[in-house]
């Protein structure tokens, strides 16, 4: 069995990976904790495709690796649709998706897209125009700036999951 270490180092390395090939960083962060932790389902996955690039590719949203990170953390403590027709009003979530939040404050300055790429490439990108993705391409976006994103909204994901919830988990 790995160490917790090798299985963080695994999170990451997946990402950063699929990111490289395949873009959405949503999906990227998804796909990572699916395979490595078992969190997810596809309709999910698909679900979060139009995050990427700071939602719709608009880049004026927030990070499309950050909400993949958020989503994952829902899917395990947030509020079912029964709970939510019944008038549950559950906040658990909020305690662990503002840890991923504020790693993404600290690390980058911010939780958009457009903050982020400024902290990575000194400057923010128009994804939906051609001329600056390719200019974003060009910068090292998919070799490593945005890889590099989306493995540690992965690894932080991870973190938070295996130290905050599993030891909720078994406590209960």
């Amino acid at each position: 069995m790995a160490s917790q270490n090798e299985l963080l180092d695994e999170v990451y390395s997946r990402a950063f990976q699929y990111e490289a090939r395949l873009g959405s960083c949503p999906q990227c962060v998804l796909a990572a904790l699916k395979e490595t932790l078992g969190i997810g389902d596809d309709a999910v996955f698909k679900a979060s495709q139009g995050l990427s690039g700071g939602t719709a590719l608009s880049s004026e949203g927030t990070c499309g690796a950050l909400a993949g990170g958020m989503i994952a953390i829902g899917l395990l403590v947030g509020r079912t649709y029964q709970e939510f027709s019944d008038g549950e009003k559950k906040r658990r979530v909020f305690k662990y998706t503002k840890q991923l939040y504020d790693k993404f404050i600290e690390e980058y300055n911010s939780a958009l897209c457009c903050g982020v790429q400024k902290k990575i490439f000194g400057r923010s990108y128009k994804l939906l125009d051609k001329q600056e993705y390719e200019a974003f391409e060009k910068a090292g976006a998919h070799v490593d700036k945005c890889t590099c994103v989306a493995g540690n909204a992965a690894r932080w994901t991870a973190e938070i999951i295996l130290h905050e919830l599993q030891g909720e988990h078994q406590e209960g």
